[in-house]
């Protein structure tokens, strides 16, 4: 089974990982491992160069095992290589695009020649601009998973406005968790952001969120390692 190390922003990514990822990879034979970033006993979060190259490294060193990220664009400090490039870009797939080929060059330059072979098994994911935007593939589904059925058409006119929920933009106030946090002051993101995840699934967030989907895809068709 090919086995994929997952560094994982918060808990929220850490339990989707387990609870939604997870299964649907087994069906591949591909074994993810979800992380949290940042020091064991720590809850994650604050995502900046040094705590992420940090982990990659440590990871990497695993050599029967690939490495990837599952991190939100909202919140990155400016510090990780390409964030300040990727804030003047206009769509979430120049973005990404952005990011994680800076974060790749970047940490080969850091590791040195030492680690190009195990570069090899790095591949960098940013969600945009954050999990939420993943909920906001199906606003009904959303509103049933957090018990708030009467906000569906509120979360339908949030998505309406955008071309997909990955341009849900990162705003401290128009980010989309802080939209939902307004409509829900009591949003809780483990727990609600979990239960909608479920109730949503797998299928809806994949034909919605191209971006999401492509790094699904590519960690499918991974090869095994010899």
């Amino acid at each position: 089974m090919i086995r994929v190390h997952v560094i994982c922003e918060g808990q929220t990514e850490e339990a989707f990982v387990h609870e939604l990822l997870v299964p649907w990879f087994n069906e591949y034979e591909i074994k993810l491992t979800p992380r949290l970033i940042g020091k064991p006993g720590h809850k994650g979060g604050r995502v900046n160069c040094a705590r992420l190259f940090e982990d990659v490294q440590l990871l990497l060193n695993d050599k029967s095992a690939y490495c990837t990220t599952l991190i939100d664009y909202y919140g990155m400090e400016n510090d990780v290589p390409g964030k300040v490039e990727a804030d003047r870009l206009p769509t979430p797939a120049a973005k990404a695009a952005c990011l994680t080929t800076a974060i790749r060059s970047s940490l080969q330059r850091e590791l040195g020649e030492k680690y190009a072979a195990a570069m090899q098994r790095f591949i960098p994911y940013v969600q945009l601009h954050e999990f939420e935007a993943l909920l906001f593939s199906d606003p009904e589904r959303l509103a049933r998973g957090i018990f708030r059925n009467d906000l569906a058409d509120r979360f339908q006119t949030i998505r309406n406005a955008f071309a997909t929920p990955e341009n849900i933009n990162d705003s401290p106030l128009t980010a989309p968790a802080k939209r939902i946090s307004r409509l829900v002051p009591d949003y809780e993101k483990p727990l609600y952001g979990s239960l909608a995840a479920l109730e949503i699934g797998l299928e809806a967030m994949r034909r919605e969120c191209a971006l999401f989907r492509d790094w699904m895809d590519g960690l499918a068709a991974l090869p095994p390692l010899n």
